[in-house]
């Protein structure tokens, strides 16, 4: 089979031919439809996220169509449509068996510590392997797998209950998808901030108030947009230190920040002011639960979450073309996602 593979950080990604990858017992064997590009792609090519081991396939949002599964897999067959949740884990560990499975003690996130999807096929564990409605396209399903589903996540640690109010730093593939899941949610108002104008204008077409952070102060403008009370619940999508504070400050009395986005960097907190005086929380979020798709993915069924307007390029399984898409990612030059789609 064909695989597109990262074979020394700050390379560009190469073409390799490879054997089809063997089927354990309880493994599924899936043909990749489609595979999503996302900026952790860029940052493991350049080396600022470490992968293991070398030569690896990138790429960990799938989907596609089962191939042949293991001698004791029952819930999946051939000619099934799927998609996978990105971690291989034992099922068996105390983590696992806790349903924090982002913590399993052996787990493997395809595309950083197994091979992953910018290939023909790939293999996974059939509790990785979750039934794609017919309603969803493969490139949707695809890119549900990870910045969806964190979103989701991200939401779940909040605890963002209806009647709230929700502000989302970063307007990127994983802030499209929480604007929705908010409103879902039943939040009152989603407030969506970011810099580049047609982000805020594609979250405004789906219902968020858009806040300009290169114009306006965001804290402030979210204070004045809302009456001087802050919001319930911020969502940090972007991983700077900068918006992590803002997601902390913009907080009301007992509001939540979730934290999602990614950085080595640190953030000041001002304790009384912006946290014990307002009992505020500041909540980590890592990755996201197997158990949480089959809700996200009955809400994309029903069409409640739209992905369709956020993928805006496919993509061949060619080498030079993902890393051109690569290049766009690591200089900020690309709005909207970009999915591989190796076969029609």
């Amino acid at each position: 089979m064909k695989a597109i593979r990262l074979i020394e950080p700050g390379r560009p990604l190469e073409l390799q031919e490879l054997a089809v990858p063997a089927v354990g017992l309880r493994d599924v064997l899936v043909r990749v439809k489609a595979a999503g590009i996302c900026h952790s792609d860029a940052h493991y090519r350049a080396g600022k996220s470490p992968v293991r081991p070398l030569p690896l396939t990138l790429g960990h949002e799938v989907a596609g169509v089962v191939e042949r599964t293991g001698a004791e897999v029952a819930q999946s067959k051939a000619g099934d449509r799927v998609c996978l949740h990105y971690l291989a884990s034992c099922g068996e560990c105390v983590y696992c068996q806790r349903g924090n499975e982002q913590f399993c003690t052996s787990g493997a996130m395809i595309g950083k510590y197994r091979d992953g999807g910018y290939a023909e096929f790939i293999v996974m564990p059939a509790r990785s392997v979750f039934r794609l409605p017919d309603e969803i396209p493969f490139e949707q399903g695809a890119i549900m797998m990870c910045s969806s589903a964190t979103s989701l996540h991200a939401l779940n640690k909040a605890r963002l209950q209806p009647g709230e109010s929700v502000a989302v730093f970063g307007v990127g593939g994983l802030g499209l998808s929480a604007i929705q899941l908010a409103k879902v949610f039943g939040a009152r108002e989603v407030f969506a901030v970011d810099i580049q104008p047609g982000k805020l204008a594609l979250a405004e077409r789906f219902g968020a108030v858009p806040v300009n952070a290169a114009e306006r102060e965001p804290v402030a403008e979210l204070g004045r947009l809302t009456g001087g009370r802050g919001v319930d619940v911020a969502l940090e999508l972007i991983g700077l230190p900068l918006t992590m504070r803002q997601a902390v400050q913009s907080l009301a009395i007992r509001g939540r920040a979730a934290l999602a986005g990614i950085t080595d960097g640190t953030f000041e907190v001002a304790p009384y002011l912006e946290v014990l005086n307002k009992e505020a929380e500041i909540i980590g979020v890592s990755d996201h639960l197997a158990q949480e798709l089959p809700q996200l993915i009955e809400w994309a069924r029903r069409g409640l979450l739209d992905l369709s307007q956020v993928i805006t390029r496919t993509l061949p399984l060619d080498p030079r073309a993902v890393n051109e898409a690569l290049d766009r990612l690591e200089h900020f030059a690309q709005e909207g996602r970009m999915v591989i789609t190796p076969w029609p």
